[in-house]
């Protein structure tokens, strides 16, 4: 094996290493990689103590489209557009570059990573396959995934506009639930004292 060839396979290897401790799927892992489903399916197994999950891939576009999977999407995208068009990473290099920082940047906000690298990942691909596209939001002029070829006249962000039922998720109504029986067991205590 030439040294050419051994540093092409080491980058593979890196770059599987990197998307298996990131939470890439196998089908991720085959198309991204030239290594053998075997030592892919080994990689994964050292890496992460198990085998990898079995399943289809998500296959629709309508996922990134709603409320909250929109923001966080489109966070990713844009970094990811940016990191290859201003830091000039190649494809894979800008991917996960960019989500390792969105990751970080959900954390820093104290939020819920709603956007798993599968996830990512076959967002570039529906972008790739014209799927896809940007959209400017007409209020703040953000760029938001929405759906290919859709009309950008009239185009209002989900942060902009938020739906009537944005935030209240089960999670969101839990913690509001231990507020609230924090603060009545404060004030019952308050009362108590006087």
């Amino acid at each position: 094996m030439t040294s050419k060839s051994l540093l092409a396979e080491m980058h593979q290897v890196q770059l599987a290493i990197d998307l298996i401790e990131l939470g890439a799927r196998l089908q991720v892992l085959e198309t991204e990689t030239d290594l053998s489903r075997a030592r892919l399916i080994r990689l994964f197994k050292e890496i992460r103590g198990m085998s990898p999950p079995k399943g289809m891939l998500p296959f629709s576009t309508d996922w990134f489209i709603t409320w909250m999977p929109n923001i966080h999407s489109s966070l990713f995208y844009n970094i990811f557009l940016r990191l290859q068009e201003d830091q000039d990473c190649e494809r894979m290099e800008a991917f996960i570059k960019a989500y390792r920082l969105y990751a970080e940047q959900v954390e820093i906000d104290g939020a819920e990573t709603v956007l798993g690298l599968t996830r990512a990942w076959t967002l570039v691909r529906f972008f790739e396959s014209d799927l896809l596209q940007l959209s400017e939001c007409t209020r703040c002029a953000g760029h938001f995934v929405a759906h290919a070829h859709s009309p950008t006249h009239d185009y209002v962000c989900g942060i902009c506009q938020p739906p009537s039922r944005a935030g209240k998720t089960r999670k969101r109504q839990q913690s509001l639930a231990e507020q609230n029986a924090t603060s009545a067991s404060s004030a019952a205590l308050g009362h108590r004292r006087a």
